[in-house]
């Protein structure tokens, strides 16, 4: 190999972050098949404590912590619960300043967020200062459009990788957009089937299901 990717490929990390409110198949598979394709070190799901861009997720953040923990068990996928520790409103940044201190400049990492998390992204804080400490790896959302202008289009012209591969020898600066299974629920939609008393056991692990009927969760 010559060039770019004929540098020695580092370990990577990726941080899947959400309220996962509930987490639920759709999450776990993507999740699993990102970790196959672009051969990821590291798959971390991280549950939001307070989200500064959302409601206040429906169930409480150690409810929701817990039903991560059980959705995982079977899998290869690591939970991180450091933003449940943390006090005050989850800022991802705050997160990926902390992720880069631990795991120094020879490892690669990751943020992913899907398209429609993508077209707000001028609103989080210190969006800006994003890829000067990861790649960020956005997947496609049925229904959600990418910005065709303003910074976030820039941003995209400025910083797409055409190889997956680039992610393995960089730690950090890279936008990757992929496409995925698609997944036919939402935690939106399992919270409104579950409120109407509708079937939901396809779409949730037994466990996860199992927890929300002993907690008598989203009535």
């Amino acid at each position: 190999m010559h060039g770019l990717f004929a540098r020695q490929s580092m370990k990577t990390v990726a941080i899947f972050g959400g309220t996962f409110d509930p987490i639920h198949n759709g999450h776990l598979q993507s999740a699993l098949e990102l970790k196959r394709q672009l051969q990821l070190d590291e798959v971390r799901l991280l549950p939001c404590h307070r989200p500064p861009h959302r409601d206040t997720p429906s169930c409480s953040s150690s409810q929701r912590l817990d039903m991560v923990q059980l959705a995982v068990t079977d899998t290869d996928l690591i939970v991180d619960e450091r933003e449940m520790l943390r006090p005050g409103l989850s800022y991802s940044i705050d997160t990926l300043k902390q992720y880069r201190h631990e795991l120094g400049n020879d490892v690669s990492l990751c943020w992913i967020m899907g398209t429609d998390a993508f077209a707000q992204f001028d609103q989080w804080h210190r969006w800006q200062d994003f890829l000067s400490l990861a790649h960020i790896i956005v997947i496609s959302r049925p229904g959600a459009k990418l910005p065709v202008v303003g910074p976030l289009a820039e941003l995209a012209a400025q910083y797409q990788c055409s190889d997956e591969n680039e992610l393995q020898v960089r730690p950090n600066g890279s936008v990757l957009f992929l496409t995925l299974q698609p997944y036919p629920i939402s935690a939106t939609g399992i919270r409104s089937a579950i409120a109407s008393n509708q079937s939901v056991e396809r779409f949730l692990p037994t466990a996860v299901l199992n927890y929300i009927h002993v907690h008598q969760l989203y009535q």
